[in-house]
């Protein structure tokens, strides 16, 4: 395997990752944001106002978009990874 295939598969795992990962990370910023403007709208400074909701949306988003990362991780390791290891690189 030379080296700007490594590369390649890297790069493509990293980005599938990201892909896998976004849903999630997008909805704990929004939400943190949102309840960090609510604390400091309101002066609340109470430890699980910011983390019982946070917690909550990301379940929630991670419970909806299981299929789709799924997805993603089968297609890739399935179409890159598996073909590799059966080509013997």
């Amino acid at each position: 395997m030379q080296e700007q295939e490594i590369l390649d598969f890297l790069r493509e795992g990293l980005w599938v990752a990201l892909l896998a990962s976004a849903p999630v990370l997008l909805v704990a910023l929004f939400v943190g944001l949102a309840i960090g403007l609510f604390q400091a709208l309101t002066s609340i400074q109470e430890l699980t106002l910011t983390s019982v909701p946070k917690l909550g949306a990301i379940l929630a988003v991670f419970w909806v978009s299981m299929g789709y990362s799924g997805q993603l991780l089968v297609n890739f390791f399935r179409d890159t990874v598996i073909v590799k290891i059966a080509g013997g690189f």
